[in-house]
Parts: C-alpha cells; structure tokens; sequence
C-alpha cells in the first residue's frame, strides 16, 4: 500500500534515501523541507549538484578532485612540493588539512590494497606517485595511511616500489589507534601524528 500521496514526493524520498546514511525517514524530512523553500533555493541546489557532477575533476598531479587540471594545493606556490603526503581517499586531505600542521602537497590512491574485497594494485592510483618520485623531484614521503592491516599492506607494497630511489619514506606517528581512519581522527591527534612522524624503513625489517 503507497502510504505517500504524492507521486512526486514519493520519487524525491526514494532518490535522497540512496544517499549513505540517508533512511527513509530522513529522506522524507529534507524533502518537505525542500518543499518549504522558494523555488530559487531549490534551483540552486539543482544546480551546485548538477555543476559538481558535470564539471569537477581529479587532479592530473595529484588525484584530488579539482575545478581545473591542476588543484588549488598542487598549483599553490606557497605549498612545499618536496613533500608529498600519500592517502588513500579525498576526505582524508580534508582531515589533515583541518589541522592546519602540513604544508606539504598529496597524493591520492583512491583506496588501499584489499584482496578480500577484490583491490590490488592495478586498481589504485600507484603508478603515477612512483613516476613522481622518480623524477626525483620530491624529498620526502609521507604514508598516512589507515593503521589496519590493509593500511599497512599498502605501505608496505609503496615502500618497496620506492625504496630504490633517492626519497626519504616516513609514516604518520601512531597517536591514530590501531584501526582507525584518518578522517574520523580529531584535529589535534592527527595534527601530531604528522608532526611526530617516524621513517618508514625502521618498521619493515
């Protein structure tokens, strides 16, 4: 039995309610807010949505998500483009810099290595960070990546396909408990966590 009485609501909650961490009850009260609005707010919206979807892109140094070819970080000239700070996903960026205690540049991996869900190497934006390094255009790197054992996986496999080159490899201190995610991490803790860094060799004997 169709318990909404509108067709077109109806359709509205069921679109809003595939967003993660959107349930049907939330997805009904953002749609009659919606509903409340003037026309203009809601044509606004349709458009930062639309604009989004249609015109961001991925950063071809770095892979963060960007309005031009090259992201606000990577073409900032104030930003020290010696280090390179590797995480596995965009909200991780967001993080660190909240903490405003890193000054360097990133690298995006889109993900980390997890055989049990079907990602391996090939999968994940590594070979474009080892042509970076190669370049030998960059003196530090830094894995900040999550402490789980498909964190660790990954770190690893970067620190092999590195480790010949002129670069020094260090890992964000492990003031973040053992599996956690950086973007859940509070800004002090990970702000430290970079500060404190160790070199990565001392962990991979």
């Amino acid at each position: 039995m169709n318990t909404y009485s509108s067709r077109l609501l109806e359709q509205c909650v069921n679109e809003l309610a595939k967003l993660p961490g959107i349930g049907r009850k939330t997805a009904l009260r953002l749609s009659l807010h919606l509903l409340q609005q003037d026309p203009a707010n809601v044509e606004s919206l349709s458009h930062a949505l639309l604009e989004m979807k249609n015109n961001i892109r991925h950063c071809r140094i770095c892979g963060n998500l960007s309005d031009a070819e090259v992201c606000q970080i990577c073409d900032n000239y104030k930003r020290d483009k010696d280090i390179v700070c590797v995480v596995s996903d965009i909200r991780d960026i967001l993080a660190i810099e909240k903490t405003a205690q890193y000054n360097g540049v990133y690298h995006v991996l889109n993900g980390i290595i997890s055989p049990i869900d079907g990602v391996g190497p090939g999968d994940l934006n590594i070979e474009s960070l080892v042509e970076r390094v190669a370049k030998g255009e960059i003196r530090e790197i830094i894995f900040a990546l999550s402490s789980t054992i498909e964190g660790d996986t990954t770190s690893f496999y970067l620190f092999r396909k590195i480790q010949d080159h002129n670069v020094s490899v260090s890992t964000i201190a492990r003031g973040i408990s053992v599996g956690d995610e950086l973007e859940y991490a509070d800004e002090v803790t990970l702000g430290r966590s970079l500060l404190n860094r160790t070199p990565y060799q001392s962990e991979v004997k």
